[in-house]
């Protein structure tokens, strides 16, 4: 079976930063898998990688089978075109801290809006699957809400149904609840764990080591921009192998 995510070697730099050190790692088709670790230890960089939002120094990236950002011959990699690359990533959703949603647009317009725009959807087809996608995070009566006028916690599930609405085949959360208030986490949390049940297959950047342990099939702790530690959640949060993971989950949990 190929793997959804594969990782090999993957290196990136900031400048004199070095961000992400060497990264191998590989997500099975309908896995929810988890990244763990302080602030600053190269996660989001990480997730930004996937989609090519941020290009790799050294090693390979792919997602489903195909090389992400560029294409290889002999052993030279050559760069997508802007347009190769935006073809890639139609294929994975990808839901940030802050919700990015356009503000002068209704919850309904910001999730039709891609289909329409990208795949050359109709408005019909379009607006019928948002509808659907809007009922599935509980929010069909604010259909015709603007950001503004929504909490926190609704934003966020209508990024998720925006991202959903170009039908992805992978969805890649960065640290989704962290910018809500404690008492909105559990209505996100809540839809992801939908989508796991459904098979979606996520990388999910978080904090909530309750959801990592409840919903998660395998988890990464991610150190200074190297894998430390791997396995299956409840392993790596109950028993902890390595001293600087005992260290970080002493901290938050």
């Amino acid at each position: 079976m190929t793997a959804m995510v594969k990782a090999e070697g993957v290196h990136k730099s900031f400048g004199a930063a070095h961000i992400l050190k060497g990264i191998d790692l590989e997500v099975a088709p309908r896995e929810v898998f988890c990244l763990i670790g302080p602030s600053g230890s190269g996660k989001s960089t990480f997730l930004r990688c996937i989609n090519h939002l941020e290009q790799i120094n050294a090693g390979r990236l792919y997602v489903d089978g195909d090389l992400v950002g560029y294409r290889q011959k002999g052993d030279k990699l050559y760069e997508l075109k802007d347009s190769e690359v935006a073809l890639q990533r139609r294929d994975i959703g990808m839901v940030f801290q802050r919700f990015n949603l356009f503000p002068h647009m209704t919850a309904l317009e910001n999730v039709i809006e891609a289909p329409i725009q990208v795949k050359g959807e109709t408005r019909a087809v379009a607006r019928a699957r948002a509808e659907r996608l809007l009922d599935r995070v509980g929010l069909s009566d604010k259909a015709g809400n603007y950001p503004s006028q929504l909490s926190g916690g609704q934003q966020q599930r209508v990024a998720i149904a925006r991202a959903l609405a170009m039908e992805p085949k992978l969805m890649l959360f960065d640290e989704p609840t962290s910018a809500l208030d404690p008492e909105l986490v559990g209505d996100v949390l809540d839809v992801m764990r939908g989508l796991a049940e459904e098979g979606m297959t996520m990388i999910v950047v978080t904090h909530e080591m309750g959801f990592a342990r409840e919903v998660g099939d395998a988890l990464v702790f991610m150190d200074d921009g190297v894998v430390v530690e791997s396995g299956h959640p409840r392993d790596v949060l109950t028993n902890p192998q390595h001293d600087r993971t005992k260290s970080f989950l002493s901290k938050v949990l």
